[in-house]
């Protein structure tokens, strides 16, 4: 069983820069044909300070970390029992090159089902720029296989 006292558990920040040429290197991985993506000049002129990043980039800046799993590791879950469950994001302020963005990690809930043959971990990660804007959430659940 996973321990339930990991609930509520923040887990150290991470500060990323976020560089143009990734911003557009995951524009053109997800099929963003928008000009705002590539041009600093077509982003200025819809309003961005930067070229802006596709929705779901903020999960790629989690990935900078050291240790990607660090949260699976310091819960001491067995990374060959783990599913990805569900993954939703809120949006705030939009993420743009140049930027650096804070991201904050925390254990909102564990629970277990089937008579805890599968625990499900709800990791919440929010973040903010450089000028103290909310730029969103990006909510996680995992789904751990317990043996029977």
């Amino acid at each position: 069983m996973i321990d339930r006292a990991f609930i509520g558990q923040s887990f150290a920040p991470l500060t990323v820069e976020v560089e143009a040429g990734r911003l557009r290197a995951f524009a053109r991985a997800t099929a963003q044909r928008d000009p705002i993506y590539s041009d600093t000049a077509a982003a200025q002129a819809a309003g961005y300070r930067n070229i802006p990043a596709p929705l779901t980039f903020l999960f790629t800046l989690d990935l900078e970390r050291d240790d990607p799993f660090y949260f699976i590791n310091e819960m001491k879950i067995d990374l060959a029992r783990v599913l990805h469950g569900e993954q939703a994001f809120t949006y705030g302020a939009p993420i743009c090159a140049g930027d650096q963005v804070t991201l904050i990690s925390s254990v909102e809930d564990i629970y277990d089902k089937k008579g805890g043959a599968m625990e499900f971990v709800i990791l919440k990660t929010s973040a903010q720029n450089q000028l103290g804007e909310d730029l969103g959430t990006m909510t996680r659940t995992i789904v751990v296989r317990n043996p029977s």
